[in-house]
């Protein structure tokens, strides 16, 4: 009898164990997939760097049933990745509403022989300068201009101390030059750095421009008050 209850324990446990390792883990969802459209919501482009990507998903979901969200296949990068890529980024379509934003891929510090964050006291470059940043925002804002009915600027957010090959400061630089563009363009701007710079300590991660998920939420609730301010949706 002993045995037989042994027998059946040890049976159940592989069981168990077998079923739990057949079952599939959730895939997780991939802010760069594309979105199923839903017909009459008006149509929203988010262009950025991994500060957007990391708060896609959240206002994706803040939005849900007022705005079909999408979002550029990739990480948007410096200025001259947009300038070659634009043209694919914004298809055929006529948008609503772009959010866009280049900045911290622009003002980091690279290697010159092209190796990612190298830091100017060990000879890196700066990826795009100030000037070119300008210029280039400048071309991408006309172009971007022709295929939207809005436009608005996201800022470049904050750099805390001891970000790798990026400084302190810096993103206040590209910012000021940005602004001079869409005052020029009558383009309004979302400004994420300020709040991002007084919850530095708990949004951010410790020496590293990105953000813990709850500071990507935290940006996330900004993005889609703004979107829907914009587009007039209550």
């Amino acid at each position: 009898m002993k045995n037989t209850f042994l027998g059946t324990t040890v049976v159940s446990f592989l069981f168990a164990c077998f079923t739990h390792a057949q079952t599939p883990k959730p895939k997780r969802v991939n802010p760069m997939t594309p979105i199923e459209e839903i017909k009459g919501l008006p149509h929203v482009l988010i262009i950025g760097d991994s500060i957007s990507i990391g708060y896609t998903l959240p206002t994706r979901a803040l939005l849900q049933g007022k705005v079909n969200l999408h979002r550029i296949p990739t990480n948007g990068g410096p200025t001259t990745k947009g300038l070659m890529e634009i043209d694919k980024w914004l298809g055929k379509r006529k948008w609503d509403l772009i959010h866009f934003n280049w900045g911290l891929h622009d003002l980091k510090y690279m290697g010159k022989d092209g190796t990612n964050l190298v830091p100017k006291e060990k000879g890196g470059v700066v990826q795009v300068p100030l000037a070119d940043y300008e210029k280039n925002l400048e071309k991408l804002v006309g172009r971007m201009k022709k295929a939207a009915r809005q436009l608005v600027w996201r800022n470049t957010t904050p750099i805390p101390l001891g970000s790798q090959a990026r400084y302190v400061g810096d993103a206040v630089k590209y910012n000021q030059a940005a602004a001079r563009v869409m005052k020029k363009h009558k383009i309004p701007t979302l400004d994420l750095f300020s709040p991002s710079k007084q919850n530095m300590k708990d949004w951010m991660r410790v020496a590293n421009v990105h953000y813990h998920p709850d500071g990507s939420q935290a940006l996330a609730e900004l993005v889609a008050k703004d979107t829907l301010k914009r587009l007039k949706i209550k």
